[in-house]
């Protein structure tokens, strides 16, 4: 359960951070480069310290990351511009647990226990509560299908390469090659990212191939560059590998409802940086969300 938590903060501290580089630089842009930048960073540890792209799971784990990192990830910010990003992240957040474990009891044959997957839901009730947007919020007048279709496609990528993962570590272990503690979190980071890296770099090519513009009118990089590091160690470098440290020991029907509550996370850290307001519905979500963790934590 710690390192779900671990990741969950690891993970808002990278949204806002990566917030913020969206304001100057475009999403393709932008998540290639932090991409590259955890790649980086967690490549010089796993090849000083750890296997590097070594082992039976790696080709699994690269896979994993092509579909997460990767077409995960493109979906998303195909659906930011067009649902907004609230709607998206309920999205992704709200389906990548159904649909994890769903692929994990079909695939491995793991299936959470009845209070498990009652207090899994509980969580992901009190997300869809707190970030679910208002009324009076500004709805979007173009591009609903194919926003929702996006961040439905990124919400199955989620939950699927979380599963991909686990079957990657059931390998290992049959293997002689167990992955257990945090350095072997960091290596399994780093072979994910390498997927990610790939299928962001084939996608950009892409842009560049048929013209489109690639920066979106965003290209300040002067100013972005500062958001670069926290962005890129935050999420893909530490907060991964927190994430596949948790997915190692714990049922995707676990990890991946905790991890949900990142957007809660997130909000308190929005307040006080950018000014976010933080309604009564807010805190009547997050206050549902955690008591579902609380409950998740004690279930078996």
């Amino acid at each position: 359960m710690l390192a779900a938590f671990l990741a969950t903060i690891l993970f808002s501290l990278s949204a806002i951070s990566g917030r913020r580089l969206s304001h100057y630089i475009s999403g393709t842009q932008a998540n290639l480069v932090r991409l590259a930048v955890a790649a980086l960073a967690l490549g010089t540890f796993s090849h000083l310290f750890g296997f590097g792209i070594r082992g039976v799971a790696f080709p699994i784990l690269f896979l994993s990351g092509c579909v997460g990192f990767g077409i995960g990830d493109l979906s998303m910010f195909q659906a930011y511009p067009r649902i907004g990003a609230r709607r998206t992240i309920v999205l992704i957040q709200c389906l990548a647990a159904p649909f994890g474990a769903l692929i994990e009891w079909l695939w491995l044959h793991h299936a959470p226990t009845p209070a498990q997957a009652f207090w899994g839901a509980i969580i992901l009730a009190g997300v869809g509560i707190a970030i679910m947007p208002s009324k009076k919020e500004a709805q979007p007048t173009h591009g609903l299908a194919a926003g929702t279709l996006f961040g439905v496609l990124s919400g199955f990528c989620q939950g699927s390469s979380a599963v991909i993962s686990r079957y990657a570590y059931q390998v290992a272990e049959k293997a002689g090659q167990p992955f257990h503690s945090v350095t072997d979190g960091i290596n399994a980071a780093y072979q994910r990212i390498l997927g990610g890296i790939l299928v962001s770099a084939l996608f950009l090519g892409y842009l560049h191939i048929t013209k489109e513009s690639v920066h979106g009118g965003k290209n300040d990089w002067r100013r972005g560059w500062r958001w670069i590091p926290a962005a890129a160690m935050a999420g893909p470098a530490f907060g991964v590998s927190c994430y596949q440290w948790a997915l190692m020991t714990e049922k995707t029907s676990i990890v991946l409802p905790i991890v949900a509550t990142t957007p809660l996370a997130v909000m308190p850290l929005a307040h006080y940086i950018e000014g976010d307001r933080i309604t009564w519905r807010t805190l009547l979500g997050g206050a549902l969300a955690v008591a579902g963790v609380i409950g998740l934590s004690y279930s078996r």
